[in-house]
């Protein structure tokens, strides 16, 4: 596979733009988002993240009509791939780090360190599920395989938009409504540039919906 140019400084700020332009619309869905991940102790957070990805790549491409919160339930459609992949690679990511936090002296750095990595090679995993409506071993293999042809810049790229997006925790958790949104415009961008427009990202019928 041909290498990946990345531009992180230029995707990055167009991530902060996309996401300060529709802020009302992206916080009030990740407000829907996080209550209803948190109600459902995690089940729901896969479909409600896809939810925010569609918006998001719809408000990138300035599809119209424009979408408006609600349309996070749109994540819905692809319930059982998005389900599939935040489950198992949560639990995979989490398994991974409490071994790798064992280690003497260096365990936690690995940990955290073993985190990003994987963040990293998921990076487009969600979004090519639901822009390509892959399924989500396919989704997962095109994403590692993408960011393997340039690692470390991919890798400084996720690694900033995950501290981004989960600075909220810090503040009693609700902070995330504020700030989840930017990682997704973030690497919404970056997917819109490596991938382009693969396929509308609105809401596909039950029936296209691609299983694992």
């Amino acid at each position: 596979m041909q290498k990946t140019d990345v531009h992180i400084g230029q995707w990055i700020e167009a991530g902060f733009n996309l996401y300060k332009n529709n802020f009302t619309t992206l916080v009030l869905a990740a407000l829907i988002a996080l209550v209803l991940s948190t109600v459902s102790i995690g089940i729901l957070a896969g479909p409600m993240i896809a939810g925010l990805i569609i918006m998001t790549l719809q408000l990138l491409r300035k599809e119209v009509p424009k979408p408006e919160a609600g349309r996070v339930f749109s994540g819905f459609s692809f319930f059982l791939d998005s389900f599939l992949f935040t489950v198992i690679w949560g639990i995979a990511i989490m398994i991974g780090s409490l071994v790798l936090g064992w280690f003497p002296i260096i365990g936690q750095l690995l940990s955290l360190f073993f985190i990003y990595v994987a963040q990293a090679f998921l990076m487009f995993g969600l979004y090519l599920i639901v822009d390509r409506r892959m399924g989500f071993w396919p989704a997962s293999q095109e994403s590692i395989q993408t960011v393997k042809t340039n690692f470390w810049p991919f890798f400084g790229l996720a690694a900033i938009a995950s501290i981004v997006g989960s600075i909220g925790a810090l503040a009693f958790g609700i902070g995330i409504v504020l700030t989840f949104p930017i990682q997704i415009c973030i690497l919404a961008v970056a997917y819109q540039e490596v991938f382009g427009n693969a396929r509308p990202s609105s809401t596909p019928d039950a029936t296209s919906e691609e299983s694992f």
